[in-house]
């Protein structure tokens, strides 16, 4: 099939690529003529793991990036609407989901066969019907016998294995009422649901709300995690072994039941925000969600008190290394990343600090312009400074040298954000290890 994606962020550039990689024909379009060029040379715009090697693999084959959505949509069968839709404080920004469906309806009017039209931007529900379906009848000139179909298919990517999670989907979930749609939705993912994963049709309103019950489920476990953490930490129990016992449960399962620094990046927060405004927009009190959103607020500043707290309240002449920037591991995006508000805190508090993140560094250095010493390697950010903190869990930071951990730094004092380590091995090894909701390691032998 020849599929046309407006949008090359996340979304849009892993699902052109990987669309391209089962066989179909695909134009990726972006308004940045940099990105376009960049995307056309096998360079990828943002990091995403395996992204790169498949991209280069299908470039100039089965793949191009262009910035003319006309052409684009007149010579394909499906266009994909990957755009951004930030939550402004008040509302999802629906306005890049209307300029796109204005220029698609243009298009059509060019067109003399049926053409699909799938959101996969998130979007709040009504968004397809009350939105996007009205503009694209309104510029097609739907009246003259214009052809098309509208679905809304939302994205379940977790960014650092989007690339794996859109080749091998746990299902895929279409909303359309068209029995023509669904026959073209099923030919365009036929090939990644082979081995029996489901593909469910549904409404799109019910297709548009999935999206978003998924994302804050997912984020309510990590705050629901994260307060059994912090009350690990005053009755005395261990948050480690409370999470196995939990997890064996087959009713609750294994997965996001890590306490740490709370949750960020570019779904979860606006996901839950818009869930939440969605309710009372429609007189609903959707209490649970608050109190999601008021815990992670607090988490993100619960490592840098922990630190600030152990240094009396005062950070002054202290130099603070910092492991991990991205919100999570395998990725360079930052957005509503809780190092960022750590390293707020500890600026204020009187601060120096010097980081390492295997691939988020560019973001960090233009967001602090200057403030924040970005190392060349792990190590690099020890050297000189009174303490560490682990903010995200990347790998590489999983089994260090503790030997030159302990030589570089001032005194062997860690703050774990992410539980990495285990307590005996070190308290054996003589660090001050203050982890989430697992109590302190040889606590009060340093200052």
């Amino acid at each position: 099939m020849k599929i046309t994606v407006a949008g090359t962020g996340y979304v849009g550039l892993v699902s052109g690529v990987c669309l391209a990689a089962k066989g179909h024909d695909v134009v990726c379009i972006d308004l940045d003529q940099d990105k376009v060029d960049k995307i056309n040379r096998g360079e990828p715009p943002i990091y995403e793991e395996g992204l790169e090697e498949l991209l280069k693999s299908n470039i100039g084959t089965r793949l191009r990036a262009s910035t003319n959505l006309h052409e684009a949509v007149v010579n394909s069968d499906v266009s994909l609407i990957a755009v951004g839709t930030p939550f402004d404080g008040s509302a999802i920004d629906v306005s890049y989901i209307r300029q796109v469906s204005r220029e698609i309806g243009a298009a059509l009017r060019d067109r003399d066969d049926y053409h699909m039209v799938v959101v996969k931007s998130t979007v709040v529900p009504g968004t397809t019907d009350e939105v996007v379906l009205p503009i694209l009848e309104s510029e097609s000139n739907k009246k003259a016998g214009v052809q098309f179909g509208v679905g809304m298919n939302p994205e379940f990517l977790r960014e650092g294995v989007a690339v794996d999670d859109f080749l091998r989907p746990d299902r895929v979930v279409i909303g359309t009422d068209s029995e023509k749609a669904k026959k073209v939705m099923e030919r365009l993912y036929n090939p990644f649901v082979r081995s029996g994963n489901p593909i469910y049709f549904m409404d799109e309103r019910s297709a548009e709300m999935t999206k978003y019950a998924a994302n804050s489920y997912l984020a309510t476990r990590i705050s629901y995690m994260n307060e059994i953490a912090n009350l690990c930490e005053i009755v005395g129990a261990d948050v480690d072994n409370v999470r196995k016992g939990m997890g064996s449960d087959s009713r609750i399962g294994k997965r996001f039941l890590f306490p740490g620094v709370g949750y960020g990046g570019s779904c979860f927060p606006k996901d839950v925000q818009a869930l939440a405004k969605t309710a009372a927009d429609n007189d609903y009190d959707f209490k649970i969600l608050k109190s999601v959103m008021n815990v992670n607020d607090l988490q993100k500043h619960v490592l840098s008190e922990k630190i600030i707290e152990h240094y009396g309240g005062s950070l002054a002449g202290k130099t603070v290394a910092i492991w991990g920037l991205a919100f999570k591991p395998n990725t360079d995006d930052i957005r509503e990343a809780p190092a960022l508000y750590i390293i707020n805190d500890l600026i204020k508090a009187g601060a120096t600090i010097k980081a390492f993140d295997p691939e988020a560094m560019g973001h960090v250095k233009a967001e602090y312009n200057g403030q924040v010493h970005m190392a060349a390697d792990q190590y690099e950010a020890l050297i000189g400074a009174d303490c560490l903190a682990i903010v995200t869990e990347w790998s590489v930071f999983r089994t260090p040298s503790f030997s030159v951990m302990k030589e570089l730094l001032k005194e062997p004092i860690i703050f774990d954000g992410r539980n990495l380590y285990d307590l005996a091995n070190m308290e054996d090894l003589g660090f001050h290890y203050n982890s989430i909701g697992r109590g302190v390691v040889n606590e009060g032998e340093m200052a």
